[in-house]
């Protein structure tokens, strides 16, 4: 248990984004399969909505449980919280063209193609969340 607790502590971050961005992967799907073939919107219109909801989710859970930003004050996590939207609008308009590419010129199943899309997204994500939203300020030292 102690060695499980080590690798944890060690791998504490990509554990986190893993799991909140399965979560996240899971809600995602769920709400396109939804708005796409239950309700029939069209599969870009179905995306942006399960984006919307899925940026604000994914938000809060990587300030809080896998970035623990330390951003304080409601201008500072306000302008937090637009590069995150706008770094996340970089990858939204990257999964749409993979699914107009997919859906509308290959004719692929729409699922599959969301499944395609999420993965250049998660990885996406991860990096520009961790090298430009939440970056950690380097410590200064005193000399």
């Amino acid at each position: 248990m102690e060695f499980i607790g080590k690798i944890y502590r060690k791998y504490k971050e990509a554990i986190d984004y893993l799991f909140w961005g399965g979560v996240a992967f899971v809600l995602s799907m769920v709400l396109f399969y939804l708005f796409a073939n239950v309700m029939s919107l069209y599969e870009q219109i179905a995306n942006i909505i399960s984006w919307i909801i899925c940026v604000i989710f994914t938000y809060l859970t990587n300030r809080t449980f896998v970035f623990q930003s330390k951003v304080k004050g409601l201008k500072n996590i306000f302008k937090e919280f637009k590069d995150f939207v706008m770094a996340r609008l970089l990858t939204l308009v990257m999964e749409n063209a993979i699914l107009f590419i997919m859906i509308d010129l290959l004719s692929i199943n729409n699922m599959i193609s969301k499944l395609v899309g999420q993965f250049v997204v998660i990885v996406s994500n991860y990096f520009l969340s961790k090298l430009w939203i939440f970056k950690k300020e380097k410590s200064k030292t005193k000399e």
